[in-house]
């Protein structure tokens, strides 16, 4: 999976990753009202905050998701999200989490294609980031995207890193996290389970 930003510098040494100020530099807030992201084969979604009214969608999306995926992105399995779970995602506390999805509009009812959130850890100044993309819209620079924002997320609040556990046999995810500079260590008495961390 390829980032849908160039984030190399042209003034560093080409065999370092840039730094993280230099690789989202660009960010900016991302307007209540959202913004438009365009695939690499030209289709229009719109990233935005998620809200209350995203329940039905986000349960639709998590009906949509094979089995495989599922499990990659809870580390075990679930046949259907709940309604009190899908309620929870919705609703948000702004105080320790950030979360947006990509909707596509063409469709009605509007569709959720992806999600991305962060949950912060006050006390170690940093946040656990999870990110979901349906698989018939991956390899279209839409992780990338959400990663991008989640990081813009955390750099507006002023924290020092952001990481997240991935599986090893995710190989799409742990690319893309590697193209946009995150470090990668094995998580102890986990086999399988990496954690990946970008120092913001």
């Amino acid at each position: 999976m390829m980032p849908a930003f160039d984030f190399a510098s042209p003034t560093r040494n080409a065999t370092l990753p840039p730094r993280s100020s230099e690789r989202f530099a660009h960010a900016h807030p991302l307007p209540e009202s959202g913004e438009p992201v365009v695939t690499h084969d030209g289709r229009v979604l719109l990233m935005r905050p998620i809200e209350p009214r995203d329940v039905a969608a986000l349960r639709r999306c998590f009906k949509r998701l094979p089995a495989e995926d599922i499990r990659r992105r809870f580390m075990h399995s679930l046949s259907e999200l709940p309604e009190p779970m899908a309620q929870r995602l919705c609703r948000i506390d702004p105080a320790t989490e950030a979360a947006y999805v990509l909707i596509d509009d063409r469709v009605m009812p509007a569709e959720l294609r992806g999600v991305g959130r962060i949950f912060i850890d006050e006390a170690t100044d940093s946040a656990e980031f999870s990110v979901l993309v349906e698989r018939d819209w991956t390899r279209q620079g839409l992780g990338a995207a959400l990663m991008q924002r989640l990081v813009a997320s955390c750099r507006e609040r002023g924290l020092a890193e952001l990481w997240g556990y991935v599986l090893v046999e995710n190989r799409p995810m742990l690319r893309l996290c590697s193209d946009l500079g995150f470090t990668t260590r094995m998580v102890p008495d986990e086999p399988g389970v990496a954690q990946i961390t970008l120092r913001l």
